[in-house]
C-alpha cells in the first residue's frame, strides 16, 4: 500500500502529542480529484480536538489526523470529473473533517476552487479559513450594510485579521479589539478604531450595529453593546463552558430582539472562487504570521496556543512526486 506522510496522534493531549507519520495514500473516487498540498494552517478548532475537549465529535480512534484547508496542486483527475486538469492550483477546506495537513488529499470539486493567480500557496491558504468565515458571517449572517459599526474581537487572529479587511470591504465603520502590541497592525488592515481588550471592558465601547465576536467567551456582555436592530455573529464558543455558551446562542433567539447568531462554516466552490477575486483585485491581503514545516506541527499548535497571532501559522509542505512514494 503506497504510504504518504501525515500529521498525526495517537492521543489526546498537548501538542506534544503530534508527530510526522505515515498514512495510506487516499482513495480517489471517480468523482474526486488528488491535490498535492504544498501547504495548510492550523485553525482554532484543532486545538480543541487535539486537546480531547471535544471528543464526543472526535470519537476515540487514532490515529487522528489535522488540517482543514489547503492550497496545491491537483495530482490526478477521477474519470467522472470534468473542466478540472492536472497541474491546476487550487485553494480549499475537507468540509467536517480533517485530514489536509497531508501530502495529498482526496476532494469533491464542490471542495476547492482555483487558487488566487497572484498569491503564493502559503500566503492563498492563510486567507481560507478568515476570509470564508468573515464573508459568511459579515454578509450572510449579520447581513452587514455600508456605513454600519462593526466591532470585531480578535482581530489580529486568523478569523479576525480578515474580518477586519472584509468589513471595509464592505463599507463598515470597523473598530477592533486587539492586544495593545498588535494595533498598528491592525490598524492597517484597515480598522478605524482599535482598543486593548485587555484594558477596555465592554460597556466602554459603545454601541454597534454588528458584533463579530472569534473570542468565545462573554457574549451576554458583548451582546449588550447592539443598537436596537443589531446583530452578532459567535464563530467561536468557551469550550471551557460549552453547554452554557450553547444554551445562550440558542437563548437568545428566543428571548430578545438581538439574537447571537452562530454557525458551523463548510464553505463551497462558489465562496472560494468569490474570495479568490477578492484577493486578485487587492481587496485582501495575506496574513502569515509564521511558516512552520509539517515535522514542525507541533510547534505550530503550541504558538497558536500561546496567542499573540498576528494572521495565521501556515505548514508548508514539500509533497513527495506520486513516483517516489513508498509502496
Amino acid at each position: 500500500m503506497t504510504q504518504m506522510r501525515a500529521a498525526l496522534y495517537d492521543r489526546y493531549g498537548p501538542p506534544e502529542v503530534l508527530y510526522e507519520g505515515k498514512v495510506p495514500m487516499p482513495d480517489v473516487k471517480p468523482d474526486q480529484v488528488l491535490i498535492r498540498v504544498q501547504a495548510t494552517t492550523v485553525n482554532g478548532g484543532e486545538l480543541y480536538g487535539r486537546a480531547g475537549k471535544v471528543r464526543l465529535v472526535t470519537g476515540s480512534r487514532f490515529p487522528q489526523r489535522v488540517g482543514i484547508d489547503y492550497a496545491g496542486e491537483i495530482a490526478a483527475v477521477g474519470p467522472g470529473v470534468t473542466g478540472w486538469h492536472e497541474g491546476d492550483l487550487v485553494w480549499g477546506a475537507m468540509g467536517r473533517s480533517f485530514g489536509s495537513a497531508a501530502e495529498y488529499v482526496a476532494v469533491h470539486p464542490r471542495q476547492f476552487s482555483l487558487a488566487p493567480r497572484n498569491l503564493t500557496p502559503v500566503e492563498a491558504v492563510s486567507l481560507l479559513a478568515g476570509g470564508t468565515t468573515s464573508i459568511t458571517a459579515l454578509r450572510d449572517k449579520a447581513r452587514l450594510a455600508p456605513g454600519e459599526r462593526l466591532l470585531v474581537r480578535g482581530a489580529s487572529g486568523g478569523v479576525g485579521s480578515v474580518a477586519v479587511q472584509i468589513g471595509k470591504l464592505f463599507g463598515a465603520h470597523v473598530t477592533a479589539l486587539a492586544g495593545a502590541s498588535n494595533f498598528d497592525f491592525v490598524r492597517d488592515l484597515g480598522a478605524d478604531e482599535v482598543f486593548d481588550y485587555r484594558t477596555t471592558p465592554p460597556s466602554a465601547l459603545g454601541s454597534y450595529d454588528v458584533v463579530l465576536d472569534t473570542v468565545g467567551t462573554q457574549h451576554p456582555d458583548y451582546r449588550r453593546l447592539l443598537a436596537p436592530g443589531g446583530r452578532m455573529v459567535a464563530v467561536a464558543f468557551d469550550i471551557g463552558r460549552l453547554p452554557a455558551s450553547l444554551g445562550y446562542i440558542v437563548g437568545s433567539a428566543v428571548f430578545g430582539r438581538r439574537r447571537v447568531r452562530f454557525f458551523s462554516g463548510n464553505p463551497r466552490h462558489e465562496l472560494f472562487a468569490e474570495l479568490a477575486r477578492h484577493a486578485e483585485s487587492g481587496d485582501v491581503r495575506p496574513v502569515v504570521d509564521t511558516v512552520h514545516s509539517l515535522a514542525g506541527i507541533a510547534d505550530a499548535h503550541r504558538a497558536l496556543e500561546a496567542g499573540g497571532v498576528r494572521g495565521k501559522h501556515v505548514i508548508q509542505l514539500d509533497p513527495t512526486p506520486l513516483d517516489h512514494l513508498s509502496g
